[in-house]
């Protein structure tokens, strides 16, 4: 009979997401994961296999709260046009929020990801294209109710929209100053004839 695990997964998850976020899946070591978890190398392995199953965990675990999360809810409560505006809204106030500067994890396992592994690759890929998705939904619903002009087709504007989103992450971890990341927003959506983003939450 196979024994419970003695710790908090979701707790595990969520510190070594932490470490990975903040250094990257190479600059992050076992030891700095044993550290920050609070368990053994032989534990950490026996639950999730390796370094790289542990981050692909983690890595989900930060989708789910995330961007998953933010894409669900303003496209159930929202407006195609104002959903597309408020996710760029809500992105620039947490990468302005972020202390730490971090960027989004989705976006610098991006960079960081190497030729030699596809299978992680295609994984980040997957992700990227449910953002781009999300965008396309949105334009082509906008556009058929006349909330959004069709001066551009939808799969060209989610196409623009995802790298402008991606461009803005990365921005954010060296120059994270709103100024410049609404500029680079409001420009994008005005481009689209999208709604500006919305007022600052205070």
């Amino acid at each position: 009979m196979a024994r419970p695990r003695e710790f908090n997964e979701q707790q595990v998850l969520e510190a070594a997401g932490d470490a990975f976020w903040a250094n990257g899946f190479e600059a992050t070591s076992t030891r700095d994961l044993v550290k920050c978890t609070g368990l053994t190398q032989p534990s950490l392995y026996n639950a999730f296999g390796d370094k790289r199953g542990l981050f692909l965990r983690a890595l989900e675990h930060y989708l789910d709260r995330t961007l998953r999360e933010r894409i669900s809810r303003l496209e159930s409560s929202q407006s195609p046009g104002r959903a597309i505006a408020a996710f760029f809204g809500e992105i620039v106030d947490r990468s302005i929020g972020d202390v730490l500067h971090r960027g989004c994890m989705l976006v610098n396992a991006a960079v960081e990801s190497t030729p030699g592994d596809e299978a992680c690759r295609k994984g980040i890929a997957d992700e990227i294209t449910q953002i781009q998705d999300f965008f396309q939904r949105c334009m082509d619903a906008g556009q058929a109710s006349g909330e959004i002009p069709a001066a551009m087709p939808a799969a060209d504007a989610a196409a623009h929209l995802l790298a402008v989103l991606l461009g803005v992450r990365v921005l954010a971890r060296v120059r994270p100053e709103r100024a410049l990341l609404t500029a680079a927003v409001a420009s994008a959506l005005s481009l689209l004839g999208l709604p500006p983003l919305p007022a600052r939450q205070t």
